[in-house]
């Protein structure tokens, strides 16, 4: 929100310094985000030129001889038409930065003459668009004076950072209000407008809506005879200073509404509406050529107001080109609604259009200043551009219910720690506009029709916190306790922080990649569906919700490979969207290896085959990043499973799925399809994998956050081997798990060291052998405890596997 000091200081009576003002706003909530003090403006000067001779080189030069009241004139060379002896204008020198053309000036030749500075025009100085000739002032301009002081150049410009929750400040009149109740000032109260009417407004509005709220108000007038000329200077002075381009009188006189008094109007050229006029539902399909010169297609969602021969304007947001006003404008039609703030925020969004007047609507404007925001506006376009007035039609509005708050004095002390007195806090809430009433500790407070925001008595402590000074709250530390402090962050945070340590720790980068993909890349990794789809996508590419982190990370390895980066190990732990439900958005572990990224290092393999580096990465590097993370997060390793397989995404052979049990699925892991790496233009070798820290299961709570005691068997571990000949489609993970549960208490450990496929195991088989680690616990083991032991492993892989001891 921007506006300038002298504009501020029409709706605040006030000696107080630009200085004082800001720190003021700051201090009641009003965060003043940039301050400009057109310092820039300062160098130039009123000039007279004393002479104006024809160029010897150039017949569309003139050499000037300049008097900038600081001495012995000055030579100039210029350009202008306009430029002649006695002609007052707007001089800088050598040295000067020109803001309309970005350029710093320096003493320059052109021609063969020395040109000692410039004579500047509107569009130099960024007065307006006019470079027709140099600025020619009148000639009792005071000659060597600044001319950003003569023609108001100098106003400083305020900019403040608005929150959401403050409609009321989208007006320079609502901030002036705070710093009046904050005591820098008094609040300037104008004249109700008086003009007066003739006849009645003959267009008709008819609000043909199944939801009042949409739209609950609409007040029109109709002003004859108008001239739609330029706005006076020093309306164009202060749209320009705060971002708006000047237009047309009509147009800026709702531009300046909109920021004056926070009510946004718009105006239609009554001679290009057809019939009355009716606020209603958009029809599916429907199109508007909106004043953006754009064309927008409109839905039930979207409410408008047309004639008879369709759209005209989408109602709160922006009006339509077809009505327009311009300078043959006669008879103008004023428009003053209300509309449903939600329902203006949504159809902004799904439009893609940001506007003032949007901005102020979804915020909520003042509903009581609905009909005077007209009779202001009304009272503008007689000032300006004459006419006559008709009586205005009001449609719908049903006047304003204020809200009544329950507030107890001793809310403030209880919320914010700040001793201030029942008075205080009544004089307060009475400056700001609220009507109190009652006697006591407790009293009944209306809200202003200004202040949707405030619903309930934290807001009112709010109010008298930022007024009294949040500043005159004292710093005070927190009180300790005896106890430890209990745990702060969820299961879910503390996995998601161990998973980037964990994958971090193993030499892979953390990216962060778009949650929006390309639908043919969302229907690719299992999405695609209609519900994961953008209403509005920033752009045609990222039209859908990524249902993997897979896509983004693979074509960001891609990218680095372009760019000569071949060997990346990236990872990312983020949301991923199976459906459009709260539960349907998983926090997902991923990551990828491409080229040589593996663990042991990337590089050629002559230069790092000591490390065990230098290899194209495969599925094993992808299986143990995603185990690393299981482990991390501290799973019993000893429960996974792994089965053979994934994903379509992943190459059928050389992928696993991680289990934990036969139903929860903990991720994927592997080398990616061929024709999946295709569809994405990616190539090299890679490989990658995805764990869904939401399927962990919580951990179990212990009795106590102490570790126990380590305790050590002092017995020694003893290591046999044994080679069981299996069926080849039998994965080595069951005989590793079969061999485990023989005997838990004393199995330990079971490590797959070998695989044989040969003549000499028989056709379709294959000897698989394992190293099974016994840890001794009560007792040293006998020959017999062995043997049993033995029997029981071997038992144990026979019943689960089918294989048979290799002799």
């Amino acid at each position: 929100m921007k506006f300038t000091l002298s504009w501020l200081k029409e709706h605040l009576e006030t000696d107080a310094t630009l200085d004082e003002i800001c720190t003021r706003l700051t201090q009641i909530g009003l965060e003043v985000e940039d301050v400009d003090d057109k310092a820039a403006f300062k160098p130039f000067v009123i000039a007279k030129i004393l002479s104006a001779e024809k160029h010897p080189q150039a017949d569309r030069l003139k050499v000037l001889m300049v008097d900038t009241g600081a001495g012995a004139p000055v030579q100039v060379v210029c350009g202008a038409p306009n430029a002649r002896a006695g002609l007052v204008g707007a001089f800088a020198a050598p040295g000067t930065y020109v803001p309309g053309i970005d350029v710093t000036l320096a003493v320059g030749n052109i021609r063969g003459v020395e040109s000692r500075g410039m004579m500047c025009s509107e569009k130099e100085l960024q007065v307006s668009d006019s470079h027709d000739g140099i600025i020619d002032l009148p000639e009792d301009a005071p000659v060597g004076t600044s001319y950003a002081t003569y023609a108001h150049l100098d106003d400083p410009v305020i900019e403040i950072n608005l929150t959401p929750n403050r409609p009321d400040c989208t007006s320079i009149h609502g901030i002036a209000r705070d710093l009046s109740a904050s005591g820098l000032g008094t609040l300037k109260t104008r004249p109700a407008p008086s003009f007066a009417t003739e006849g009645e407004t003959p267009v008709k509005l008819t609000l043909d809506l199944d939801d009042s709220r949409l739209c609950p108000g609409f007040s029109l007038r109709l002003v004859r005879g108008v001239k739609n000329g330029p706005s006076p200077r020093w309306m164009q002075q202060r749209l320009t200073a705060i971002g708006l381009r000047p237009i047309n009188a009509l147009v800026d006189i709702t531009n300046y509404m909109t920021f004056d008094q926070g009510r946004p109007m718009h105006v239609f050229d009554a001679a290009k509406v057809k019939g009355n006029l009716t606020v209603r539902r958009a029809a599916e399909g429907e199109t508007v050529l909106a004043l953006d010169q754009r064309e927008y297609k409109l839905g039930p969602n979207n409410v408008v107001i047309s004639d008879e021969d369709g759209i005209e304007s989408i109602g709160g947001i922006m009006g339509g080109e077809h009505s327009g006003c311009d300078e043959n404008t006669v008879d103008v039609l004023i428009e003053s609604a209300l509309w449903d703030p939600m329902n203006i925020a949504k159809s902004g969004r799904s439009l893609g259009i940001i506007t003032d007047a949007r901005y102020r609507f979804e915020r909520g404007v003042d509903p009581e200043y609905m009909v005077p925001g007209l009779e202001r506006t009304t009272e503008l376009v007689l000032e300006l551009c004459g006419g006559t007035a008709a009586r205005a039609e009001v449609v719908g509005y049903k006047g304003y219910q204020p809200k009544i708050v329950d507030f107890p004095y001793s809310e403030v002390k209880r919320l914010t720690g700040l001793d201030v007195s029942n008075e205080e806090s009544d004089t307060i809430l009475r400056r700001l506009g609220f009507k109190v009433s009652g006697s006591g500790e407790r009293v009944s407070v209306a809200v202003p029709s200004w202040r949707p925001d405030v619903d309930g008595k934290a807001d009112l402590v709010e109010e008298v916190m930022r007024i009294h000074g949040v500043d005159n709250i004292k710093p005070a530390p927190l009180e300790s306790h005896a106890a430890v402090n209990g745990r702060i962050l969820t299961t879910l945070q503390i996995r998601t922080r161990i998973a980037k340590r964990a994958l971090a720790s193993r030499g892979m980068l953390e990216a962060v990649t778009w949650s929006f993909i390309p639908e043919d890349q969302a229907k690719l990794f299992g999405g695609g569906s209609p519900a994961l789809k953008l209403a509005n996508p920033i752009a045609a590419e990222m039209s859908d919700m990524r249902p993997s982190l897979l896509p983004g990370l693979l074509s960001a390895a891609q990218r680095n490979a372009d760019k000569g980066y071949a060997d990346v190990a990236i990872f990312e732990v983020s949301g991923t969207y199976e459906n459009d439900r709260p539960e349907g958005q998983r926090r997902v572990a991923g990551g990828i290896r491409r080229g040589t990224a593996s663990l042991a290092g990337a590089g050629r393999a002559w230069s790092n085959a000591a490390k065990g580096g230098g290899k194209p990465v495969d599925v094993f590097d992808a299986k143990a990043d995603a185990l690393a993370v299981i482990e991390a997060c501290g799973l019993p390793m000893g429960n996974i499973q792994i089965e053979q397989g994934g994903p379509e995404w992943y190459h059928p052979g050389r992928s696993g799925t991680i289990k934990m049990g036969p139903k929860v699925v903990l991720g994927y892991f592997g080398e990616f399809h061929p024709l999946t790496l295709e569809a994405l233009d990616v190539s090299g070798a890679l490989c990658g994998f995805e764990v869904y820290l939401d399927a962990m299961a919580e951990p179990k709570k212990k009795a106590t956050r102490t570790k126990p005691a380590l305790e050590l068997s002092p017995f020694q571990v003893v290591r046999r081997d044994f080679a069981f000949v299996v069926d080849k489609t039998v994965e080595s993970g069951a005989i590793v798990k079969a061999a485990t549960g023989a005997d838990r208490k004393l199995v330990t450990g079971v490590n797959v060291f070998d695989i044989f496929e040969g003549a000499s195991v028989g056709e379709g088989k294959k000897s698989v052998a394992i190293e099974v680690q016994i840890q001794p616990v009560e007792r040293t083991l006998t020959d017999e405890d062995f043997e049993a032991l033995t029997q029981k492993i071997v038992a144990s892989v026979t019943k689960f596997t089918g294989g048979v001891l290799r002799s």
